[in-house]
């Protein structure tokens, strides 16, 4: 036999002593693709298993008579489901390709892949063979992330008096629980047919029972396919990735033992909206005005009846929509699917069309010229990193057409060429993560060290300069496995800035911001590496005949060179809460610019009749301080002494400086407050950028 030698001793991999000199004399050649010697033991993760179900998991087909409607009669809960990538995972063309390259990679890693692409389909025990040949053409194996899944999951953290009491027969029932940080598709799903939502169910419907779940308007559930771990990979002393020992569980199953490839929740779970919610400017939350949990966002929240027949109409019920930033595919699962699929030509466009209002929510982009360099400032106002989940082949970069007095493109900055996908990267910054292979396991595997869209093998970080999202602090990210590589953003930076060179001649400058879900580079390794099927063709095909992933304009703004433009100032941090639950809240208004006329600092939220004091860093920080959090880098410039009124408002009018001009300064407020231990109470921080 092959033996592999690791840091935690020999490992028992691969065929016969032939298999050896094989790949010593092919390797003179050209590179040989090994797959490690995984088996469906490395693969076991706790949770609910194939075969646990004591009522059949229904087909949402069975909810759609009372949740179809998107009108006065109905939530639209099945009609807008049906169209979201939740409700297609099992049809992704994508998801398919990729499912035959780490079948390839690592035998049985794609049962693995299904837990969360067709829940329903691993719970029948059709999700073996790993290849999904054991997948029924139909029902529950076809259906995504359905209704039963979702309405059928429980916490696998018990509170009593919050959880409903039926959970602790479920959670005692496993072979296999999850821990705390349930993660990798180790869901736990009721056997029984108990459905559970945010609410319980009027008492006049009797359809079916209903149990009122807190865990459902909880960012844990959605953690349990949003962060993604790979259990063939030890985390080892140093932030290294080791191969486990082969044909068994992973010791812990424990994400943070494991190497990540996703970390959605986590990024969420290190912001500050995982402390309280946050005012985005109703961007995002639906009947909202402050936003926290992943359902917020993606599942904004309606005025609307609970179901078709019922009476009472709520004012927060989610949308299940479940925005995101795919652009494309569900066009895609149409094309292929036209009649299982459910979803119309115009239903896939709609969709589509949502999920691009969403992403064009996702960021700030301002730019301003400074001499002879054009900064453009890119503001992640999501809960996570900017882009975030599923890694492979998306991106977002900057894009600049420099144009002359005449309004003609004398260069461009972050090209991309449509007819060929390519995006010429050499001048701009791309934003995305980029995962490889060590080494170690390139010499295990034949394939080269470095970058790598073998998922299934990917154990290091070759590159991660995703903006992170407000509340960001280093150590904290690291320690859930979601550091930055390769970029530098200091504690409670939550946006990026670029400076770009005047090119000679420019008088103006057009600046946008794109997202594209697949790239060219990745749909040809799905194409080219597939050895299997023709699953990578397909693919392939269904990206050409739907736009090559066209990217999708975020944000666009236009620059006059010979003027400096402001950037609007911007919260970052959180705020000490107050005794009263309250957060005090620091902004502007007015234009931050010597010529703008009348610019304003306004404090609300504060504790009123108090002495105040603003002051005046160099940049970001975050650490302890007076129980909350100091967000401002020294050296600190008392700003400001000023007295709060009775409603816990103070005005501090300033007038810009031409010396300001060009500096990007931060601001955070402390004041006496009886009502917190220590006395004290901080605002969270603002940046302001000052102008012309």
């Amino acid at each position: 036999m092959l033996q592999i030698s690791s840091g935690k001793g020999r490992r028992t991999l691969l065929g016969s002593s032939l298999v050896l000199s094989l790949l010593a004399a092919a390797q003179a050649i050209a590179p040989v693709m090994v797959p490690v010697g995984t088996t469906a033991n490395d693969f076991t993760l706790p949770g609910s298993q194939p075969g646990s179900m004591a009522d059949n998991l229904l087909e949402a087909q069975n909810c759609q008579g009372c949740h179809e409607d998107a009108g006065a009669f109905g939530d639209g809960h099945y009609a807008h489901w049906k169209g979201s990538m939740m409700a297609q995972a099992t049809r992704d063309p994508i998801f398919w390709a990729a499912l035959a390259i780490a079948n390839q990679d690592a035998p049985e890693a794609g049962t693995y892949c299904m837990r969360c692409h067709t829940p329903g389909g691993f719970l029948e025990g059709h999700a073996t063979p790993a290849d999904g040949s054991g997948l029924q053409p139909f029902g529950i194996d076809q259906d995504g992330v359905s209704c039963s899944i979702c309405h059928r999951m429980v916490d696998p953290v018990y509170t009593a008096g919050v959880s409903p009491i039926e959970d602790v027969a479920v959670l005692a029932g496993l072979s296999l629980a999850p821990g705390a940080d349930a993660h990798t598709g180790q869901y736990v799903i009721d056997p029984d047919d108990q459905r559970r939502g945010p609410y319980g169910l009027d008492d006049n419907i009797h359809l079916h029972g209903t149990l009122a779940s807190p865990f459902h308007q909880e960012s844990r559930l959605c953690a349990n396919c949003h962060d993604v771990s790979n259990p063939v990979y030890d985390a080892q002393p140093g932030g290294a990735y080791d191969v486990n020992t082969m044909n068994a569980p992973h010791a812990t199953f424990s994400k943070t033992d494991m190497f990540p490839v996703e970390r959605t929740f986590s990024e969420w779970e290190q912001s500050v909206f995982a402390i309280a919610p946050q005012d985005v400017g109703g961007r995002f939350g639906g009947t909202l005005t402050e936003v926290a949990s992943c359902q917020d966002c993606h599942m904004p929240t309606v005025e609307s009846l609970a179901c078709a027949f019922g009476l009472t109409s709520r004012p927060d019920i989610n949308e299940h929509t479940f925005l995101g930033a795919n652009s494309w595919v569900i066009k895609a699962v149409q094309d292929l699917f036209p009649f299982d699929a459910g979803i119309s030509s115009a239903e896939a466009d709609a969709s589509v069309a949502r999920n691009v209002a969403f992403l064009q929510e996702a960021a700030d982009l301002s730019a301003w010229a400074d001499g002879g360099d054009l900064h453009v400032r890119v503001v992640n106002r999501t809960g996570h990193k900017l882009p975030t989940g599923y890694g492979e082949g998306r991106r977002m970069w900057i894009s600049i057409d420099w144009k002359d007095a005449f309004g003609q493109t004398i260069q461009k900055n972050g090209g991309y060429n449509t007819a060929t996908a390519t995006l010429n990267t050499s001048n701009t910054t791309v934003y995305e993560v980029k995962h490889g292979l060590d080494a170690n396991v390139a010499s295990l595997t034949g394939n080269p060290a470095g970058e790598s869209f073998h998922f299934v093998l990917n154990n290091t970080i070759e590159k991660d300069n995703r903006i992170p999202p407000q509340g960001y602090n280093g150590v904290n990210f690291d320690a859930v496995q979601a550091p930055v590589v390769g970029a530098t953003y200091a504690d409670n930076q939550h946006w990026d800035d670029t400076t770009f060179p005047i090119p000679l001649f420019a008088e103006s400058a057009v600046v946008r911001l794109y997202h594209q879900t697949t790239s060219k580079e990745y749909i040809e390794f799905l194409l080219n590496e597939n050895t299997t099927n023709t699953n990578g063709q397909t693919a392939y095909d269904q990206w050409l005949l739907h736009g090559k992933s066209a990217p999708v304009e975020m944000e666009a703004t236009t620059v006059a060179l010979d003027t400096t433009v402001c950037t609007p100032p911007f919260p970052y941090g959180i705020a000490k809460q107050r005794g009263n639950g309250e957060y005090p809240v620091l902004t502007t208004t007015g234009t931050p610019s010597v010529s703008g006329g009348a610019f304003t600092f306004e404090i609300t939220g504060a504790a009123p009749n108090q002495i105040a004091v603003l002051f005046e860093g160099v940049g970001t920080m975050d650490l302890d301080w007076l129980g909350g959090r100091l967000v401002v880098l020294p050296p600190l410039i008392r700003f400001a002494t000023v007295f709060i009124d009775a409603s816990g408002n103070v005005s501090i009018p300033y007038t810009v400086m031409p010396s300001d001009v060009g500096k990007t300064k931060t601001y955070q407020m402390i004041y006496r407050d009886g009502s917190t231990p220590i006395q004290a109470g901080l605002t969270a921080g603002l940046t302001v950028t000052y102008c012309d």
